[in-house]
Parts: C-alpha cells; sequence; structure tokens
C-alpha cells in the first residue's frame, strides 16, 4: 500500500502505478458529473466545452447557490454541500467517458461492475471510493466552482472544481483487474459457506 498525491491532469502512466488499497489526494482540479449530465452527452450527442483529457470525475449533484459572478465564485454559484453518489447506474458510462473525453479517474460510492473493470485495464484508469455520509467533509476540500456547462441540467450539470487535498480516497479499482468489491463479495461467499457447513447445512 502506497500513498499518492496526484496534481491534476494525470498521465496514463501515473494511473497504472495504483493498485488497490492505494491511497490518493487530488489537487487543483475535479469535475462533477451524474445521470443526466452522461445521458446527454452519449444518449443525446451533447457536447461540453471542457478538456477533461487526464482528469477525475466525481459522481455528484450538488448542493449549490446562486451568488451571482465574481472573483470569489466566477462561475456565479457558491458551494453549499457537495456529496458523492452511488455509482452503479452509471456503469455504461465509463468506457465512453474514457475513450471520448479522456478521463483517468472515476470517484464514487458503492463501485463499478465489470464492463468499468475491462475499460479501466484497456484504457488505464482507476476507480476512487467514498464512503457514504461524509458529504460535508467532501465539500472542505473544494475551494471554488470555477466553471459550469450543460447548466440547463442543474444541478445535474458538469461541474468543473478547484480542489485542494481532495482525501485521502481509496484505490477500489485499478487498471491491473483488482477490485476490492470482487474480493469483498468472494470472502464474504467463503465465510459464509464455511459458517453454514460448520452448522451442518448444505449451501
Amino acid at each position: 500500500m502506497a500513498h499518492y498525491e496526484l496534481n491534476m491532469p494525470v498521465s496514463e502512466d501515473q494511473v497504472r502505478k495504483l493498485r488497490i488499497n492505494d491511497t490518493v489526494t487530488l489537487q487543483q482540479t475535479l469535475y462533477g458529473i451524474r445521470d443526466a449530465t452522461q445521458i446527454h452527452m452519449f444518449d443525446h450527442g451533447r457536447k461540453t466545452r471542457f478538456d477533461m483529457r487526464g482528469h477525475a470525475v466525481v459522481h455528484t449533484a450538488p448542493n449549490v447557490k446562486w451568488v451571482g459572478e465574481t472573483k470569489a465564485h466566477p462561475s456565479g454559484y457558491a458551494p453549499i454541500c457537495i456529496g458523492t453518489t452511488t455509482s452503479a447506474r452509471m456503469e455504461r458510462f465509463t468506457r465512453p467517458l474514457m475513450e471520448q473525453y479522456g478521463v483517468r479517474i472515476v470517484i464514487g460510492k458503492g463501485g463499478l461492475f465489470a464492463s468499468s473493470a475491462k475499460a479501466f485495464a484497456d484504457l488505464g484508469g482507476v476507480y476512487l471510493a467514498i464512503i457514504g455520509g461524509t458529504a460535508a467533509l467532501e465539500t472542505t476540500w473544494i475551494e471554488q466552482i470555477e466553471e459550469v456547462d450543460l447548466d440547463d441540467l442543474n444541478p445535474e450539470s458538469l461541474w468543473k472544481f478547484r480542489i485542494k487535498g481532495f482525501g485521502p480516497l481509496l484505490v477500489a479499482m485499478d487498471s491491473h483487474g483488482g477490485s476490492l468489491y470482487t474480493a469483498v463479495n468472494a470472502a464474504a461467499k467463503e465465510q459464509r459457506a464455511g459458517v453454514l457447513a460448520s452448522l451442518g447445512v448444505k449451501s
């Protein structure tokens, strides 16, 4: 296990160094994205002006407040609570995010599945896990909402955050086929079978 401080954007080589159980802290830039954002981008052909090559996205629909465009709030929005949502329903978007936009890191809750693991291996990406209930802490890692795109989808707009010390986050899926979710599931099944066997129950 190792800890990495990553200034965004990152290269494929940097991402492929990461292994499950490593921890990562991100600096500088992070993009917020969610279901509707990706449905419009990939099902309806909408494009973003943002260059996300080598960047990280976090699955979120943040609670923000319109305060008007100022030096402190160039997008016009102030962050109120920026928490992470469950990733599973966005499984089908991992590969197109990586292939079409060059995204390298996906951040979310609960993990992703086989097609995402294949995309990470093929293209060089990782999944960083956040546990539930940490939205207040995550919000302190976000210094500013720099820009927003596709804002007619608010709050499922495409958000560009300026971050400082976003983490540490756990590498839960890596580019070498490693997945903590698969490992934990296998261990739980093995333990369950052992308990049932000790009780004389056939599994």
